[in-house]
């Protein structure tokens, strides 16, 4: 399996942030561990993170009052171990469930030596009655919390902080939520807010999960048969990639009470993107865009469509799918031209447009 993990990571140039086993007590095994996983990934190896969610240790792998204290004590016995043992390694942490506090002191304590600040979201629970489509199209208030004590944590310390695992609800994802395209303009905007957040990277979760199945909100679809699909949420990780090279921009938008996003980027001198999400259930929405605040020359939008929120196929980007070799081309670009100093366009309900213009 390492060898595997080790030629996936050649083929693709992407980096690798490894936990060890810190609840088992066992320092010896997890030094093993690391010297394989170094072994096979060589400089793909970004950190080791020692421990996974140690907030959520106490009555499960240690004493019911299992403090970050104690957890910092027991990650400098293994931190110094491995520097001994593979000199030159580097670390990441604490991989906070949801303690955003132990992240903020181990900013304070361990700053000087980790590569990483790292932590982990989830917009609520799979199993629970109001984890619907109509919570995942509204805003968290935890999450713009959240991200300000990552951020500052993050600028206190000179180090940058990521969301290692996250997704839509823990535990899987929720089936008939998580799995449709709903999760596709989630991820689309939930990934615009944290790169406005300042977050210096994000680790989507999927495949199989610690239950043991394929999980709802996997953007790799996986028949466990040697079959593989883009899931509806790897249309919205698309769209972003599509969207947000560049600078981000300071943007208002005037939604007149509607359930709409927008960002911004700049991607050179004379082109910006418009990423625009309209979260509501029925409402169309008309987008005007004056001249006289952005001096528009032309533009083009690609959509990403589905027939609604519910939708598990059918979705595409550009008027056009991802095959299922992993490819996709857009189909279907239209072209913008101001009239009377405005351009105005259609952005219908559940569905997102990528607006290029040139300026």
């Amino acid at each position: 399996m390492l060898r595997d993990l080790g030629s996936f990571l050649g083929a693709t140039g992407w980096q690798l942030i490894w936990t060890l086993n810190l609840g088992e007590r066992n320092q010896a095994n997890a030094i093993e561990a690391a010297k394989a996983v170094r072994a096979a990934a060589g400089n793909h190896l970004l950190a080791f993170e020692i421990g996974n969610e140690p907030d959520l240790f106490p009555n499960r792998h240690r004493a019911a009052d299992y403090s970050y204290a104690e957890y910092l004590a027991e990650f400098r016995t293994y931190r110094d171990a491995l520097g001994q043992a593979i000199p030159g390694v580097s670390f990441a942490g604490p991989d906070a469930a949801v303690a955003i506090d132990w992240v903020r002191e181990f900013a304070s304590d361990e700053g000087s030596q980790i590569r990483l600040l790292t932590a982990h979201y989830y917009r609520d629970g799979a199993m629970k009655p109001t984890s619907t489509i109509d919570e995942l199209m509204h805003e968290d208030p935890r999450l713009a919390t959240t991200l300000r004590e990552l951020r500052a944590a993050a600028d206190s310390s000179g180090v940058p902080y990521r969301l290692c695992e996250t997704n839509s609800f823990y535990g899987g994802g929720k089936p008939g939520v998580s799995d449709t395209f709903a999760a596709a303009l989630w991820v689309l905007d939930f990934l615009f807010t944290l790169a406005s957040a300042g977050c210096a990277g994000v680790n989507i979760e999927t495949g199989v999960n610690q239950l043991g199945f394929i999980s709802s909100y996997s953007p790799i679809g996986d028949d466990e048969k040697g079959h593989y699909w883009a899931a509806p949420e790897y249309y919205g990780m698309l769209a972003f990639t599509l969207s947000a090279g560049g600078q981000i921009l300071e943007s208002v938008i005037d939604a007149d009470g509607r359930n709409v996003k927008a960002y911004a980027t700049k991607r050179n001198n004379n082109e910006i993107v418009l990423t625009l999400i309209n979260r509501e259930t029925a409402s169309d929405a008309t987008v005007v865009l004056d001249r006289n605040s952005l001096p528009v020359r032309e533009g083009s939008i690609t959509r990403l469509e589905a027939s609604s929120f519910e939708s598990k196929s059918g979705i595409t980007l550009g008027g056009a799918g991802i095959t299922r070799d992993g490819s996709w081309k857009s189909m279907q670009n239209e072209r913008l031209i101001p009239i009377n100093g405005k351009i105005q366009f259609r952005l219908p309900a559940a569905s997102a447009a990528l607006v290029t213009m040139h300026v």
